[in-house]
């Protein structure tokens, strides 16, 4: 069932699990997410950036892609196609196009105007029935070429966006984007936890939140960021490492040499398998399987 994110991360957020926000960077990886949701009956959420859909073709394409393997698998567990890291333009296009969850970052932004093209897009996407993340506290590192030193969010920014109607919001808690250096200080559960308490008392709702950089972190602090109120949980480096390990091992091992394995649809599986691998894992550490 192809869905808005709503439902979904309203339930992980009451029964204390987080839904797995995958990115989708090809037709090999929209395939084996689907099938790792599908095997342990997760809700999932598949993700593409503005990047992701230049390099496939077009947002109208990804769209597309993942509906026709929805259909064509039979898949049965609630997905979301979500818009990642989406300027105020995409955000619309995504909308447009079909998506049925978009996230519109404006953390770089001066809060007002952040929270003015929140509340325009607050306006579209109520009318469509699309859920709506957005951002305050850049997150830190790298993604789809933009550059972020991280920051901890400021809580009357976080209450704000919350008061701004939001279905979940992101927010910078320690967390970075890209693989995690060795002197990382962690995630900063305290503060998650003032955000979360100070929306709660402005608004009664436990909003879902959401950890974007979800790549690497020790499985511990995930469970602990869940249990804090994290409901959606990004992950897209771990991926393209898990991806790129199993096609490199498959090389030096020179089994491409043998036979017709070269062949693409052959040589790929490498990659795929140790990422539906990795999938599987995410999907168990975060409490997800079985919440379908």
């Amino acid at each position: 069932m192809i869905t808005n994110s709503v439902a979904m991360l309203q339930k992980a957020r009451a029964e204390h699990y987080a839904v797995p926000a995958f990115n989708v960077n090809n037709l090999e990886w929209g395939k084996e997410l689907l099938r790792a949701a599908e095997k342990l009956q997760s809700p999932v959420i598949l993700q593409v950036t503005g990047g992701a859909a230049q390099y496939m073709g077009s947002f109208r394409l990804a769209y597309d892609l993942l509906v026709d393997l929805h259909e064509a698998m039979h898949i049965t567990v609630p997905v979301a196609i979500h818009l990642d890291h989406g300027n105020y333009h995409q955000a619309l296009e995504t909308i447009g196009v079909g998506f049925t969850s978009v996230m519109f970052d404006g953390a770089k932004l001066p809060l007002a105007e952040n929270l003015a093209k929140t509340n325009d897009l607050r306006t579209v996407t109520s009318q469509h029935q699309i859920s709506l993340e957005a951002e305050v506290g850049t997150i830190g590192g790298e993604e789809d070429g933009l550059i972020a030193n991280g920051e901890i969010a400021a809580i009357p920014d976080a209450v704000q966006m919350a008061q701004a109607g939001v279905d979940m919001l992101a927010v910078g808690i320690g967390n970075i984007h890209g693989q995690y250096p060795a002197d990382w200080k962690g995630l900063n559960f305290a503060h998650l936890q003032k955000i979360d308490e100070a929306i709660f008392a402005a608004t009664g709702k436990r909003l879902p939140l959401v950890l974007h950089g979800g790549s690497g972190i020790d499985d511990d602090q995930i469970r602990r960021a869940i249990e804090l109120g994290i409901a959606k949980i990004n992950v897209n480096t771990e991926g393209q490492l898990a991806f790129h390990d199993g096609i490199r091992k498959y090389v030096l091992a020179d089994k491409d040499l043998e036979g017709k394995n070269f062949d693409p649809r052959i040589f790929l599986t490498a990659g795929s398998d140790q990422l539906e691998a990795m999938c599987e894992d995410r999907i168990r550490v975060f409490g997800s399987a079985g919440k379908a």
